[in-house]
């Protein structure tokens, strides 16, 4: 068993970037609700509380009853983190007035304080909150300040605490891997998380778990169930089946290109062509969470199906990772949206479920391929919804709108490979929009589609900034698509940033 950081989450928008931070210094962590601390576990070896976007001071604060975890563990609080610590031991946490936000320095750095060793006087942190701990308890030692907050790093003496009122998660605070890799240090961590580590104790973990039962597995193409199916195919071999549904959602080519790519990997493959089923179920519908809900109904009935034609299967394979669980229900129990992962197959099928890289970011996904030795395009291959197509036509889909979004997709995805750009986006695609618009093409005027162009930078899809590709590159995917597919006559540029905006438009 890995030892390990858990992070208790109050609600933070950066708490997923804590565990990043904690993960790429090679030590496994765990994101848990505030208030699911995990009693049992012999492998904690230490608990960090995450901001919030409450004040300690609200009626409907997230509290946390910290007598199993303080003294016990060493303990990192991060703003309303170190804000609660204050509070719960006689402190007193008051308006700010104005809201702390933005960069500020340290000062009166004690150096000396395991947590802050190394760090330079001045250096820059990222602060944001609007409340600050205005009287710290007796116990509680200042370890540094800034010009406008008394106590922006504390020690609680006689216990391994400590509070900072920053966040050194954020890429903003200049020695902020730097407190998080002192704490791992006072927490004992030995850091020898690493993919290689990873594969060996999960190939390990599904030999004993699944030994000599069957397993299926979903395929989509992408880099997430792929992976997957290597780490089971290295565990249990022969006793995986995979099934490749082409629900006539995909890209150009797509089924073809990536049956070729799995039989070459070893995997043993079926693959399915339905699209008749899902157009014909799709006829006529246009809200968006519908369209999901009969694409992954289809989806079960077909994989249901396929699967009874084989024998003695216990386990279902997914390819769901921690975004995905993060995502599919937040802190607070309210569903965000309804994940393309096939929830509704165990139950239907009476399976039970192994899902070897559910706590893994996507770039960690992408190292444990690597370090496979997977084909280097699976791997690189950008995010592809289990919808597909269906949530990049908005409205009501139609083969034919299918073949415009392919066509067009194909050709912005060529080009993006062609001129270098595909490695440099999170994610780039095609959307087809519910809007014609009037266009001249030789002497005749037309009343054709719209093509939006989408490409996001990210690192783990829980923020994403668009891309600010060239120019020219953008007229030149315009010019092609507007000349060579049918039916298309304007293209335009989504430059909306996650969040307020999501990466996919349905």
């Amino acid at each position: 068993m890995h030892e390990k950081i858990i992070i208790l989450d109050f609600g933070s928008q950066t708490t997923q970037l804590i565990g990043r931070r904690i993960r790429e210094l090679n030590t496994y962590c765990e994101i848990v609700p505030y208030n699911k601390f995990p009693a049992n576990d012999t492998s904690v070896k230490g608990v960090i509380m995450s901001g919030s976007p409450y004040s300690v001071n609200d009626s409907d604060a997230f509290k946390a009853d910290l007598s199993a975890i303080r003294k016990r563990y060493p303990l990192l609080g991060i703003c309303y983190g170190a804000q609660f610590l204050a509070y719960s031991s006689g402190g007193k946490i008051e308006s700010a007035g104005l809201r702390e936000y933005g960069r500020a320095h340290l000062s009166k750095i004690d150096g000396e304080n395991p947590l802050l060793k190394g760090l330079k006087q001045g250096t820059q942190v990222w602060m944001s909150h609007g409340d600050t701990i205005t009287k710290i308890p007796g116990n509680f030692k200042v370890i540094a300040n800034t010009d406008d907050i008394e106590a922006a790093a504390f020690n609680i003496e006689g216990e391994p605490t400590w509070g900072v009122q920053f966040h050194p998660e954020v890429y903003h605070t200049e020695d902020g891997v730097r407190i998080l890799d002192n704490f791992l240090g006072i927490c004992g961590c030995k850091k020898d998380w690493t993919p290689q580590s990873f594969i060996e104790s999960t190939v390990a973990e599904l030999k004993s778990k699944l030994a000599d039962d069957k397993v299926i597995l979903a395929l989509s193409g992408g880099v997430d169930s792929s992976v997957t199916a290597v780490l089971l195919n290295k565990a249990i071999g022969k006793n995986l089946t995979c099934i490749f549904v082409d629900h006539g959602l995909l890209r150009k080519n797509e089924f073809e290109k990536v049956m070729k790519a799995y039989e070459n990997m070893g995997l043993n493959v079926i693959g399915v062509n339905v699209k008749d089923k899902f157009y014909s179920e799709l006829k006529g519908v246009t809200e968006p969470e519908m369209k999901r809900k009969i694409i992954g109904k289809g989806f079960i009935e077909v994989f249901d199906e396929e699967a009874r034609k084989l024998k003695d299967i216990k386990w279902l394979g997914q390819g769901t990772i921690y975004p995905d669980v993060i995502e599919s229900l937040s802190i607070t129990g309210t569903v965000i949206k309804s994940h393309h992962n096939v929830g509704g197959l165990p139950e239907k099928m009476n399976l039970k479920l192994v899902e070897p890289l559910r706590l893994l970011f996507k770039d960690e996904v992408r190292r444990i391929g690597y370090e496979l030795g997977m084909p280097a395009n699976l791997i690189k291959r950008h995010p592809f919804p289990g919808p597909g197509l269906g949530i990049r036509i908005l409205g009501e889909i139609t083969p034919e709108k299918v073949r415009i979004l392919q066509d067009a997709d194909d050709i912005y995805i060529s080009l993006m490979e062609e001129w270098g750009l595909y490695d440099k986006v999170w994610q780039a695609c095609t959307i087809l929009l519910p809007v014609h618009s009037v266009g001249v093409m030789g002497d005749e005027r037309t009343y054709e589609n719209t093509i939006a162009l989408r490409a996001v930078t990210s690192t783990d899809a829980m923020t994403a900034d668009w891309a600010q590709l060239p120019y020219d590159f953008l007229a030149k995917v315009s010019n092609d698509v507007i000349n060579k597919v049918k039916g298309v006559n304007r293209v335009v540029y989504d430059i909306s940033s996650k969040p307020p905006a999501t990466i996919e438009w349905e």
